[in-house]
């Protein structure tokens, strides 16, 4: 009992603490000015490439959870003609996993710090249930980055991105940016036009990270056919730190609930 008690008075807290140290350094990896602490957040250049092929080279630079800038240069199979398109000037791309992963650490950290500096828990099940609210905010700011969102073709073709670049995109080209892990990745799909004679077998391509070429779409009133599919990516060393810091905190977290089940299985399976 006293060895129990000690645990839920001592031990907990040092957790606790140890936590939010960790998120916090979680947090500033981010990057992002809390509010009221003004401040630019810094630009990083990244550039994009992939081994073993220079279709597709790409400049980007991110600040915080924002693409500011993005500088592409295509190279078509077909004729070897190269085409350039950059961000306008006027235009930012919000990496949305990035801001929601975020989020969810603040939401960690806010659960581990709202109570006050003197309060004692009292039960083991409070423990439980406080590190099961932590560790689902941590698990989904986990997946918001290890897992990008599953979009059709004609959802990537009406994003806002197609608007973002100058000059404009021609219409068989299709662009789309996303985090995977530690990645900035960037897509460029090349279309041609199916022609109503080929159309009979035309079978449309559900929700996907990455589309095959052969995948087919209707958009406006035309239907296409991804000819050639491009992925050029680069390592953002923070959002590495990041998921390794998720990855310890959950440890913990699961470390004292099993601490915590040792003593509660021994309450309630103790002989009278």
């Amino acid at each position: 009992e006293e060895e129990f008690k000690w645990l839920l008075q001592e031990e907990v807290h040092a957790v606790l603490r140890q936590l939010q140290d960790i998120l916090k350094e979680a947090s500033y990896r981010f990057a992002l000015p809390t509010s009221g602490s003004g401040g630019a957040v810094k630009q990083e250049n990244f550039v994009l490439s992939t081994s073993g092929t220079d279709q597709v080279k790409g400049v980007m630079t991110l600040q915080g959870d924002a693409l500011c800038q993005a500088d592409v240069n295509l190279k078509m199979p077909r004729n070897n003609q190269l085409l350039h398109f950059a961000f306008r000037e006027d235009k930012q791309w919000k990496l949305q996993q990035i801001q929601d992963a975020r989020n969810h650490v603040n939401q960690a950290i806010y659960l581990l710090m709202n109570r006050d500096v003197n309060y004692q828990f009292k039960t083991g099940l409070e423990v439980l249930k406080l590190m099961d609210a932590v560790m689902l905010q941590l698990s989904r700011a986990r997946n918001r980055l290890t897992t990008p969102a599953t979009l059709t073709l004609p959802e990537i073709a009406s994003s806002g991105l197609t608007k973002m670049f100058t000059p404009v995109l021609p219409p068989d080209i299709l662009v789309n940016f996303y985090i995977n892990l530690n990645k900035l990745c960037l897509t460029v799909y090349q279309l041609h036009v199916l022609q109503p004679s080929t159309t009979k077998n035309f079978k449309p391509a559900g929700g996907s990270v990455l589309h095959n070429p052969g995948a087919m779409f209707e958009f406006g009133s035309q239907r296409y056919e991804v000819s050639h599919v491009h992925k050029v990516e680069c390592v953002v060393p923070w959002l590495n730190d990041a998921l390794v810091f998720f990855t310890v905190s959950l440890q913990l977290c699961q470390q004292l609930k099993d601490k915590i089940s040792v003593f509660s299985s021994y309450w309630n399976y103790r002989p009278y």
